[in-house]
């Protein structure tokens, strides 16, 4: 696929690094020329310097053979005006671009074909926001992701000493909750990847992936830890734009403080949020501060602010004096990997919560839903088998006829309900059997090996 990718910041270098090695013909467009260097020198992939809203750049970039134009740069009247131009001078098949403004998602009118003909919106902070929200929902919990309309869910979870199925065989999740049918379909150990059976035994501190119905998912957790309070008490470091969609969000069902240093932006969140919201103006790092707040008292301590050092401090600082549970964002991978499980319960990598949204729209075959794990190490996937035995490598087969590459698990299948009734969660077995337009939940391991189980979900004409 010949893709050009707006934007050399940190969503499009991270999406370049996705794609760029699936067999993909990347060209990076951006002004700046030491950052297109420097992501020459690491990825093979073309850049074109220049602005992205001009055709004779786009012209250059090879806009008219491109599949899909990706805008990703800092500025939302920038992508959209790139799309505008990808669509109506260069035909560009798929143009998706990543917004910030809300004004832009309300109105559909502005970006569809009447508009700035952009197929796809992108909001790295709601994406974020709703991704903080999920965790609020789950406090024991590192990672939730949702699959087939909420039906299924993906929790990633720390195994404690002391969970009762801890130091476990695997097996005996199905003796402990036999009415229950729930899977592993991956541990991380020590940051290397194990792939589980039976007799797999759950050892603490193990980074544990759980998949099963959406109902059953905090039954799935009490066995491997402690169960949390829930989450009533939170503070906000940082009222910018994810600041102010998480306070929205959160309303009035949680005591919400949340500390900005610019006193007019204070004045806005004010007039924003929910009366029962404690705007407070101050520096999120002033230790006296923190404590005058009661800190230590506060469920949640959630750093937001665009400084990754200030959000680190005053997490750590936050954990120091008492909260429970701290939640940083932070814009460098590196950061994030050296930080989170320390003092920092929880690191946010905007760019890469924001890259599943973004290749959802990417990858091959009917895909529903791509979901990036552990900062790019791994990814989940919700592909729809269409076609029957002829025409697809999957539908009419048990899961263990299906030639998936090594490092790629199926571990659950949602498929629609007779007559129109429930669908129904189902764990994959080896004797399971894919029907035509079952939902399946696809764990990879290898990112590398994407485009092979993307090929298994692409149907062909006479596939024999």
């Amino acid at each position: 696929m010949k893709i050009i990718i707006l934007g050399a910041g940190r969503v499009g270098a991270s999406v370049a690094e996705s794609l760029v090695s699936e067999q993909n013909d990347i060209t990076i467009i951006d002004t700046d020329v030491v950052q297109l260097r420097a992501l020459q020198d690491r990825f093979d992939l073309r850049t074109v310097p220049g602005n992205g809203t001009h055709p004779t750049v786009l012209e250059q970039a090879g806009a008219h053979d491109a599949d899909m134009l990706i805008a990703t740069a800092a500025r939302d009247e920038t992508n959209l005006v790139a799309c505008q131009l990808a669509a109506t001078l260069f035909n560009v098949p798929t143009r998706i671009a990543r917004i910030r403004a809300p004004e832009f998602q309300d109105h559909p009118e502005i970006t569809g074909p009447g508009g700035f003909h952009v197929d796809h919106l992108i909001c790295p902070e709601q994406t974020v926001c709703d991704y903080i929200i999920k965790l609020i929902e789950f406090p024991e919990a590192l990672q939730v992701l949702e699959f087939a309309g909420g039906r299924a869910s993906l929790i990633a979870v720390r195994a404690y000493a002391g969970g009762p199925l801890v130091e476990h065989p695997i097996r005996d999740l199905r003796k402990a909750h036999p009415n229950i049918d729930m899977r592993v379909v991956a541990i991380f150990r020590n940051e290397s990847a194990i792939a589980p059976d039976g007799d797999t035994l759950i050892e603490p501190g193990d980074e544990v992936f759980l998949l099963a119905a959406s109902e059953h998912i905090r039954t799935a957790l009490s066995d491997l830890r402690r169960m949390d309070k829930a989450v009533r008490r939170i503070m906000i470091a940082g009222g910018g734009n994810i600041g102010l969609r998480l306070a929205r969000a959160l309303g009035s069902r949680y005591q919400v403080k949340i500390i900005e240093s610019n006193a007019l932006r204070c004045e806005y969140l004010a007039s924003q949020l929910p009366s029962p919201t404690l705007v407070l103006h101050g520096d999120s790092t002033d230790e006296d501060l923190l404590e005058d707040e009661s800190v230590g008292d506060m469920d949640l301590f959630v750093a937001l602010t665009n400084d990754d050092e200030n959000n680190i401090m005053s997490c750590m600082m936050a954990k120091r004096m008492g909260a429970r549970r701290v939640i940083s964002l932070i814009n460098r991978r590196a950061y994030a990997e050296l930080m989170q499980g320390s003092r920092i319960d929880i690191a946010i990598v905007p760019a890469q919560t924001t890259i599943g949204e973004l290749l959802t729209h990417v990858r091959r075959g009917d895909m529903v839903a791509v979901h990036s794990l552990r900062r790019g190490a791994a990814e989940a996937l919700e592909a729809v088998a269409h076609g029957d035995a002829k025409s697809s490598r999957v539908v009419g087969r048990r899961i263990e006829e299906i030639d998936l590459p090594r490092g790629a698990n199926i571990g659950a299948i949602v498929r629609a309900g007779r007559s129109g009734g429930a669908s129904e969660v189902i764990m994959a077995h080896h004797d399971t059997v894919i029907q035509s337009e079952d939902h399946v939940i696809v764990f990879v391991t290898n990112p590398r090996i994407l485009p092979k189980v993307e090929k298994l979900f692409q149907v062909g004409v006479g596939f024999f």
